[in-house]
């Protein structure tokens, strides 16, 4: 299956194109050049547009006094709620404090203590302060700065901006060689072309654009994923969509990309409150207002139903030093009218972070041959059934790493593409926007069976709603279409309450449900699952 595109007017080569220009692409990329392999980065809108600017926590590695990567696997593991896959949780946490250090080297500078040291802080779900930050609540836009400095500082790195990544081209053997584009306004190169390599490496970020409202960017529109799921490759655990307990709520008309009240606010000693004034997490879990996030979100869903209020309230009035700790934070809830060293602050859940994603193994190879995924677009099975909070910009350094280093072993000659004379797929823009309020409202933190063949029913109806345009809305609606329905189809598989997949008519977990759900999607658009169960590294 593949999207209706037109005849593509051009055609560019490098050894590999990388996907996405967040912290999984930037890492991956500059790793290839030290093989002295070109790259072709192509990124969907600007160079620095994507989610890793967007990172307010930071990074999570055991680089403190007393800590370790058995105590940083520990946390995750706890967190992951019986669906990590240990050798890929291994992998995070051992290889994690290396690729810190190189961050470091590539000019990253992060906040220090009094004494000179990197200033550590502490995140729900973790038992150590391990998370290493940059401008306060700026790491990710510290950590984009650093990589696309030496990104392009490498003539080795050709850079294509506003450019979306269609779908893939394949050769007579079915291994992937590139990829056709549609690229507005970047010179000479503009609309429909191709873009042939030996490899391909997507990192293009989340889906969180699926839900009406989300901490994402416009541009996280899941596009990574579903190329992949339309070449053919599986997908693993997509129901597994993590809801940031505290968005900044300002009210109901505001769609799309909201402001996000990092945790680490909570973890400098702000606290949450109902309509009441009440502390609510206090004997809900040992970590009370700092446990996972799954189980934050959950109370505070709770909360607002119990209450019948659009949102809880965070107290930052006691932080010390808020305006210098958190100033993007500041700023935003200023922007809003309110002062949060003063002012209780009106948060609620939001879309935040995929956990699920293209299948790949240790070494970031999909089951497609010569395409790779890391970053938020790849299922590597580290985060289980709820990523723990900092988790991801380590693993975009990690196995960006790894998949560098697995192409440069093992890259392919360069095959010609054959036609793909597969069936055409394109999903009216129209449709965007009840899809997203009818995932929000049926598959958001709380689902049901009921809740879930509603909105199955609901997609289906919408998805007859075809275009004949092919255009950047109509690709992206698609896409988004495609993920909506992998993540109901799951949601619906999963009779159980596990990490961040609460279903309200199975509220708790079961052992017989520690396994995988895998998707995928052949050539004619049907769908298949199967089940895997998790690796325990024995």
């Amino acid at each position: 299956m593949k999207l209706l595109a037109g005849a593509p007017g051009w055609t560019v080569k490098a050894d590999v194109i990388v996907i996405g220009s967040g912290v999984a692409g930037l890492t991956a990329a500059l790793n290839l050049r030290a093989h002295n392999l070109s790259v072709l980065l192509v990124t969907k809108a600007k160079i620095d547009e994507g989610s890793t600017k967007w990172a307010q926590g930071g990074i999570a590695a055991a680089l403190g006094p007393g800590d370790s990567p058995e105590d940083h696997k520990r946390d995750t593991l706890i967190a992951g709620a019986g669906l990590c896959d240990v050798p890929a949780v291994d992998v995070l946490v051992t290889e994690g404090p290396e690729a810190v250090r190189k961050l470091i080297a590539h000019g990253a500078e992060f906040d220090k203590s009094e004494t000179g040291e990197i200033a550590l802080t502490r995140e729900g779900g973790h038992l150590r302060n391990r998370i290493l930050h940059a401008g306060g609540d700026a790491t990710g836009a510290e950590v984009s700065r650093a990589l696309l400095a030496a990104v392009k500082q490498d003539n080795g790195i050709e850079i294509i901006e506003n450019a979306l990544a269609i779908d893939v081209l394949k050769g007579k053997s079915g291994a992937v060689c590139g990829v056709t584009l549609h690229v507005i306004g970047a010179g000479t190169i503009d609309g429909i072309g191709r873009a042939l390599a030996r490899s391909v490496v997507i990192a293009t970020g989340g889906l969180g654009q699926v839900y009406s409202q989300t901490t994402n960017p416009s541009v996280s529109t899941g596009d990574g994923v579903a190329l992949a799921l339309r070449a053919g490759a599986e997908i693993e655990d997509v129901e597994f969509i993590q809801f940031h307990p505290t968005v900044l709520w300002r009210d109901e008309s505001n769609k799309g990309q909201q402001p996000l009240i990092s945790e680490a606010v909570r973890g400098e000693g702000a606290i949450l409150l109902n309509d009441k004034g009440e502390r609510f997490m206090v004997g809900v879990h040992p970590q009370s207002d700092l446990a996972p996030r799954d189980i934050v979100a959950k109370e505070i869903f709770k909360q607002m139903k119990e209450h019948n209020t659009p949102h809880v309230w965070l107290d930052a009035t006691k932080v010390k030093d808020f305006k210098d700790r958190f100033p993007t934070i500041y700023q935003s809830c200023m922007e809003n009218g309110i002062d949060p060293t003063r002012q209780l602050i009106p948060v609620s859940p939001a879309s935040h972070y995929a956990s699920g994603g293209v299948k790949v193994d240790l070494n970031g190879l999909t089951s497609v041959k010569n395409l790779y995924a890391c970053g938020e677009t790849a299922c590597t099975g580290a985060h289980g059934a709820n990523r723990l909070a900092s988790n991801s910009l380590l693993e975009g350094l990690v196995f960006g790493t790894r998949i560098a280093e697995t192409i440069a072993k093992n890259i392919s000659p360069q095959e010609e593409p054959v036609e793909d004379r597969s069936p055409t797929f394109l999903a009216d823009s129209s449709i965007k926007m009840p899809l997203q309020l009818a995932m929000s409202q049926g598959a958001g933190v709380m689902r049901s069976e009921k809740s879930l063949n509603e909105t199955l029913a609901l997609l289906e109806k919408l998805g007859t709603h075809q275009s004949n345009s092919p255009r950047i809305e109509n690709w992206e609606t698609s896409n988004l279409y495609q993920l909506a329905t992998a993540i109901v189809k799951a949601a619906l598989i999963r009779k159980e309450t596990r990490g961040s997949h609460w279903r309200s008519d199975f509220p708790e977990s079961h052992t017989n449900w520690q396994k995988h759900i895998i998707q995928s999607l052949n050539d004619q658009g049907i769908w298949s699952e199967r089940e895997e169960v998790v690796k325990d590294g024995a």
